[in-house]
């Protein structure tokens, strides 16, 4: 399938366009596709810039919400009490959300694809072998936030909506023959109503390749350039891998240039563009070896979760025991259900679990650890009796 049933739909730019998508929106029918494309990888925001839409009667539309930054209640109106249909929803709902565009009820279909037992869930990969069509493919990576959008990209994001509503029936369909439409059903409520995370309390210790740095120094260091090139990019609305890669960061803080000629030795800072804030960047790591002692990071990330798995069987044997035993259990459950055996039970809810078991270990108690944990009615009912018998095993 190279182009949308009805063509490429012109990009709706103003309110009065938007009006007119709006009414046919409105006076459709079904379910309503919706999808978007954002600029990651180019920009800082993880804003839409282009939004997809299909519904029965109405066809597909195409709106370009930065210049009608605003104006969307209209759209957010006209789209109802109705069904959204997404693929990989968690993805858009934030950038949506940020438009004052909220589904009232979802139906994700790569989520109920993983639930229907397919290996494979990418959006291409189900829509040929569900529905027999090879979608055009290849700007997923683009830079969306480029005007004006070329007519092939235009013309692949129509594409992403064409088929997603038949693609949702096919699935509904198969759930429902497994049995398996109520636990999608949680699902997608789940994924709808998820509050977004709060920020993170360390971002900086993301940095790829921190892990190479093991000094309080030297970590202090990380944090001042990524600190710094995090504001220069959130400034320029840039994505700070653009400004200064992750790469730089840990090899200027290994190498611990003294002059802006050294700095400049390196990979990455003697470019052209770098070369221009080679100062800057030294100034960021002069003031970390500057840092007081109490103000320097501390080499331990602080997570209030377990430790790392591979160290239970010498802190707390019978907790390496009681997770071997559960994860036998629900790998157990997941291939007698085809199911990936993550959605069985979030795997952070399940190490939580055996490393701090309930005082009731009965079924009951289970289930009610697993509830507070955020699982699902599904989940609980599926696993809380043999994760009972499995927090009973000691080493």
């Amino acid at each position: 399938m190279t182009e949308p049933v009805e063509g490429t739909p012109p990009v709706i730019e103003d309110a009065g366009a938007l009006r007119a998508a709006c009414e046919r929106l409105a006076a459709g029918t079904g379910p309503i596709a919706v999808d978007t494309e954002r600029a990651s990888g180019y920009r800082y925001w993880p804003r839409a810039y282009l939004v997809q839409i299909r519904r029965e009667g109405a066809g597909s539309i195409l709106i370009d919400p930065i210049p009608l930054a605003g104006e969307l209640s209209p759209l957010a109106e006209a789209l109802g009490d109705a069904e959204w249909v997404l693929h990989a929803a968690s993805q858009d709902l934030p950038c949506l959300a940020e438009l004052g565009l909220d589904p009232p009820a979802l139906f994700d279909t790569e989520l109920a694809g993983r639930l229907a037992g397919h290996e494979r869930v990418a959006l291409g990969t189900l829509v040929e072998k569900l529905l027999g069509y090879t979608l055009e493919k290849g700007h997923s990576a683009a830079d969306w936030s480029r005007r004006p959008l070329p007519h092939d990209w235009l013309n692949y994001a129509a594409l992403d909506v064409e088929l997603l509503v038949p693609l949702r029936d096919t699935l509904e369909a198969e759930l429902a023959a497994q049995g398996k439409l109520e636990w999608a059903r949680q699902e997608f409520e789940a994924v709808r109503t998820t509050p977004a995370a709060p920020p993170r309390a360390e971002p900086w210790r993301r940095t790829s390749g921190v892990h190479k740095v093991r000094t309080p120094r030297g970590l202090a260091a990380v944090r001042a350039l990524w600190e710094a090139r995090d504001e220069m990019a959130r400034k320029r609305d840039r994505a700070p891998s653009r400004v200064l890669p992750d790469s730089a960061i840990v090899n200027a803080v290994l190498s611990d240039p003294s002059t802006t000629g050294q700095l400049q030795a390196l990979p990455v800072f003697g470019g052209r563009v770098q070369r221009r804030y080679s100062a800057h960047w030294l100034r960021q790591l002069q003031a970390a070896k500057e840092l007081p002692a109490d103000e320097l990071p501390s080499t331990s990330t602080g997570n209030d979760g377990p430790p790392p798995v591979n160290r239970w069987g010498d802190k707390d044997p019978d907790a390496a025991a009681r997770l071997a035993a559960a994860r036998t259990a629900l790998t157990t459950l997941a291939e007698r259900h085809t199911l990936p055996v993550e959605n069985v039970l979030l795997p952070d809810l399940l190490r939580r679990t055996c490393w701090t078991p309930p005082d009731d270990r009965s079924p009951a108690g289970v289930a009610e650890t697993l509830a507070d944990g955020g699982a699902r009615a599904w989940q609980i009912e599926l696993t809380s009796e043999v994760l009972s018998t499995a927090l009973h095993t000691t080493a």
